[in-house]
């Protein structure tokens, strides 16, 4: 994609919290015209050096071609769009808003009632990846809405990162990233259980983890926990209180649909006695430390440089 195809809208993003930010600035560094609003305008200024310009109000983008949104919840949602100063509260709108923001199906729906009364469009693009990947390049996007939004956004959801998988209309996409994470819950909780047993058994946890990634069962996010797990590595990227959020939506569709998910279920319970223990602002890989201590094992650190596979 060339830069001129990244220069044909305009751009507002809302949202530069540690994701927000560093998308923000892939777009800026991929040529893309942007302009940024946070609640706290500081964190936003430091967008200015790649060439962002800053405003006060969400308001102030509403003359934008594209806005894009990634901020905490629905509240937050409703609010940026359809607050006193909210993209909508004047008389401009703009053409189309993404919005990746953790945001359940109803709160997206009232936001994208209220901007299609406004003649603008919304794609729901929920991503899959944290700050790391995304400067790695290798970030993921699910979309869904009208067609025509997926196919003005394209260009913008490409220079993100790996590119965008297109789902269908409405709110599927928020679907296919609930199932995401619950996979991701199901496979962090299973990989610690796999590498606790191997250690209990006298194997050193990088070995069991190299020889994973290099099998059919390695993945890149095998690959990308790994250094966590053998130098227990807690710093957050995703906390144990977000993931119980995702597994309950799941747990709450699957109810729904009439779908047994027991795996999931076992899961959940594990996420929620590592949050019953205290662990609530590290990182979800907390499940290992849980795991072993289950086994009558106390963890140590084996201080040894662990490929990510991002680099």
């Amino acid at each position: 994609m060339t830069e001129q195809h990244l220069k044909a809208h305009t751009i507002g993003w809302i949202g530069t919290g540690r994701m927000g930010f560093a998308m923000a600035r892939r777009l800026l560094q991929a040529g893309c015209d942007v302009s940024v609003y946070n609640r706290t305008r500081s964190k936003a200024e430091a967008l200015e050096e790649f060439g962002a310009r800053v405003v006060d109000t969400p308001a102030e983008l509403a003359d934008r071609d594209i806005v894009c949104t990634m901020v905490s919840g629905p509240n937050d949602l409703l609010s940026v769009v359809c607050g006193e100063s909210g993209v909508l509260s004047g008389t401009k709108a703009p053409g189309l808003l993404i919005d990746s923001s953790s945001v359940s199906e109803e709160g997206s729906l009232r936001v994208r009632d209220a901007l299609n009364e406004r003649g603008c469009e919304m794609l729901s693009a929920p991503v899959s990846g944290n700050a790391k990947v995304i400067e790695a390049g290798r970030l993921t996007i699910v979309a869904s809405g009208p067609e025509s939004a997926f196919s003005m956004a394209r260009p913008y959801l490409q220079a993100l990162g790996e590119g965008a998988t297109y789902v269908g209309a409405g709110e599927l996409a928020r679907m296919v990233k609930i199932c995401h994470n619950m996979l991701l819950g199901v496979v962090t909780q299973s990989l610690a259980e796999i590498t606790v047993l191997a250690e209990k058994g006298g194997v050193p946890r990088h070995a069991l983890l190299d020889f994973i990634n290099k099998s059919v069962m390695g993945s890149m996010f095998t690959a990308y926990k790994s250094p966590a797990f053998v130098n227990l590595d807690w710093k957050p990227t995703f906390t144990p209180i977000l993931l119980r959020k995702d597994l309950d939506l799941g747990l709450s569709a699957g109810e729904k649909l009439a779908v047994p998910l027991p795996v999931t279920k076992c899961t959940r319970q594990q996420v929620q006695q590592s949050i019953d223990a205290g662990h609530t602002d590290c990182d979800f890989g907390i499940l290992l430390d849980m795991q072993a201590k289950a086994a009558n094992m106390e963890l140590v650190p084996e201080d040894i440089h662990v490929d990510d596979g991002l680099s």
